[in-house]
């Protein structure tokens, strides 16, 4: 399963590549997931009804993933790692890793440079700002 990082998403509203390509192939495909933590990130940037209603129907063609037990553990996990190295990367992005961990899901996104401190993390494509 493929989730899909906030970035890549609003590229993907904007018409913008990397990810309006990459998130319509995807969502071809049907395996497109992204987390309720984007998802949060998503609804709560919407500036107007319109951005709002461009949101909710691109968030209606992907699988939700929550927050639950084991994705909480493994982001804990990964924020004491990479505390400890003074290399912490937000609450929001250790939550994301956590469930895409959990879920034996590679992470499409354009912040390489965070997510690739995680261990065990896959991230799929090289879309670096």
């Amino acid at each position: 399963m493929m989730v899909a990082d906030s970035d890549l998403l609003i590229d993907f509203l904007r018409g913008k590549d990397p990810g309006r390509e990459r998130i319509k192939l995807e969502i071809a495909t049907g395996r497109l997931a992204t987390t309720a933590i984007n998802a949060f990130e998503l609804l709560s940037s919407a500036r107007s009804p319109r951005e709002s209603e461009k949101v909710a129907t691109l968030l209606a063609a992907l699988t939700i993933l929550p927050v639950e037990e084991r994705g909480a553990s493994l982001a804990a996990e990964a924020r004491r790692h990479l505390e400890e190295q003074g290399a912490g990367i937000g609450l929001g992005d250790y939550l994301i890793a956590g469930v895409c961990i959990g879920s034996s899901a590679t992470l499409l996104t354009r912040n390489i440079e965070h997510f690739k401190r995680i261990p065990g993390l896959r991230l799929g494509g090289h879309y670096e700002d």
